[in-house]
């Protein structure tokens, strides 16, 4: 799992930041953080309006029989890069809001049934106008 990217080695553009650090998520997520099997920091293209997504890898597959790794089940984080100018604000909304959501996500999801543990679950927040929002896309 990968949980910490110096500025060094971050591969982002000038222009470009991640709104939120690991530190960020271990202190939102506490003993949840044992779930969770990759936290990702995007460098790639731009994620339009998506700031910070998470999915819950379920134990099954539907990929002709072939099976998941245990250790793959749990959850994947990503937390993709804004423009620099703009990583503050972000990260304030983020720590405000989407943390906390994301952390009632994570507990309701481990309490969640058996058909709900069974299917892949994508959580995406965005932010808009710096307005946020954010929905379960099963």
């Amino acid at each position: 799992m990968l949980l910490a990217m110096s500025a060094r080695h971050r591969r982002l553009p000038r222009h470009r930041a991640w709104p939120l650090t690991s530190t960020d998520i271990n202190e939102c997520l506490g003993s949840y953080m044992s779930r969770v099997t990759d936290l990702r920091f995007l460098t790639g293209h731009d994620s339009g309006t998506i700031v910070l997504a998470a999915e819950w890898i379920a134990p099954n597959s539907r990929n002709y029989g072939r099976g998941i790794h245990p250790d793959t089940v749990g959850f994947r984080m990503d937390v993709h890069p804004v423009d620099a100018t703009e990583r503050a604000a972000t990260r304030a909304v983020l720590r405000t809001n989407a943390l906390p959501q994301l952390h009632e996500w994570i507990t309701q999801a481990l309490a969640a049934d058996k058909t709900w543990q069974l299917t892949p679950h994508q959580q995406y927040w965005r932010l808009t106008d710096g307005r946020l929002t954010h929905r379960d896309e099963a």
